[in-house]
């Protein structure tokens, strides 16, 4: 039987998909949460001293993005075909075109600079990479409020928490895009996601 264990920060951040994607096939694992001043004596056992990594019958796997992928295709949640994994992948490429840029605005150390940043960002840069992703949604959804083929996929589970930053920082930042906010809402809607996110510990990331 496999065995599933996810080390990542007591945070959402990087590893939250993982976590989405574990409730939504309602697959067993082991929610390893390190605290900031636990992570130094772990750092050396990470294959690239980095969060998250997936350990899989004994094997540990950086890299968030091939994580979120992997554990998508075991449990059926990338894509029925080659064709719709790949748009999955091009949605979700287009996410980490727009969470880049967040990041960009977050983390700079300059206050002014942050603000000036920030301002662009929501006021520009951000409705551009919005409509992207509606766009790229209304051509693959087929009708429905998922991103691709109208059913569930991994692309689904990232903008979900992508977007819980977003929204976080700008409550108001989905009100023009009719087809994201009812795509946040119907995952929040499926019974194991709505467990888990009932359930899931309360963090400040």
């Amino acid at each position: 039987m496999a065995t599933y264990k996810l080390y990542y920060f007591n945070g959402r951040g990087r590893g939250e998909v993982s976590r989405l994607i574990f409730a939504a096939a309602g697959q067993k694992y082991e929610d390893i949460r390190f605290e900031g001043e636990q992570w130094p004596s772990h750092k050396s056992e990470m294959p690239l001293g980095q969060l998250p990594v997936l350990e899989f019958n004994g094997v540990k796997l950086p890299q968030s993005i091939s994580i979120a992928r992997f554990l998508a295709k075991q449990f059926n949640l990338a894509g029925k075909d080659n064709f719709e994994q790949a748009q999955v992948d091009a949605v979700v490429d287009t996410i980490a075109d727009l969470v880049n840029k967040f990041i960009a605005v977050r983390f700079e150390a300059d206050e002014a600079k942050k603000q000036e940043l920030g301002k662009t960002f929501f006021a520009e840069e951000l409705p551009k990479q919005l409509k992207n992703l509606e766009t790229l949604g209304k051509l693959y959804g087929k009708g429905g409020a998922f991103f691709v083929g109208n059913q569930l996929t991994w692309a689904d589970l990232l903008f979900y928490d992508v977007g819980e930053s977003l929204l976080g920082a700008e409550a108001n930042a989905l009100d023009n895009f009719t087809f994201l906010k009812q795509n946040r809402a119907e995952v929040a809607k499926l019974p194991k996601i709505a467990e888990y996110l009932k359930s899931r510990p309360v963090t400040p990331f």
